[in-house]
């Protein structure tokens, strides 16, 4: 847990994610082991790693940490959290920086600008179904944003198709109406704060 002595003294940056992550993310327990970076599946195509992210936090370096890549990459499969020595909340802290990217407007520099995009796709395919619809969430995510791309992707979905690894329609869970009653709870706890 942060003191309050030693959060008086961060950067105001600093602060301020510890203060919009919810719960204690025990940021300011990163020893800098890179054991996070590591065990990361996207680290390779990350600019920087979770734990360089997290020393350019301390150092209060806001857009540099906002414009970068590296939350956009967090596929939320917790395996940094489960290594962590320090029991760091790192993929909270990545919900918290891709909030604030798309509340500063920073995330429109970043060499990941058009996941925002693809974020709210699926977001909408959830929340209409109850879970992804990855040949809906793909074919409009391509012609929204990579239009003259869509083509290239073609051969890959026809091979998941011809796989039957993909649907061609969506499917919609069972009770979907609790699902979007907790959503809309979500969203009213959300607009309060």
């Amino acid at each position: 847990m942060a003191t309050s002595a030693m959060l008086a003294r961060a950067p105001a940056f600093f602060r301020e994610v510890i203060a919009d992550t919810p719960g204690d993310p025990h940021l300011e327990a990163c020893i800098q082991c890179g054991t996070c970076g590591g065990s990361c599946p996207s680290g390779p195509d990350m600019e920087h790693t979770p734990r360089t992210l997290f020393a350019m936090i301390a150092a209060g370096m806001r857009e540099a940490v906002l414009r970068s890549n590296t939350p956009w990459y967090c596929v939320s499969c917790y395996y940094c959290m489960e290594r962590c020595p320090q029991e760091v909340h790192i993929t909270d802290l990545m919900y918290t920086l891709k909030r604030m990217a798309i509340a500063q407007g920073h995330y429109r520099q970043s060499s990941a600008a058009k996941a925002p995009g693809f974020s709210e796709s699926f977001i909408d395919h959830v929340e209409r179904y109850g879970r992804s619809f990855e040949l809906g969430l793909i074919t409009r995510y391509y012609l929204r944003h990579k239009p003259l791309d869509a083509a290239k992707i073609a051969p890959v979905g026809m091979g998941l198709l011809r796989r039957k690894r993909i649907d061609l329609t969506p499917h919609k869970i069972r009770q979907l109406d609790q699902l979007k009653a907790i959503l809309d709870r979500a969203r009213e706890i959300d607009a309060a704060e």
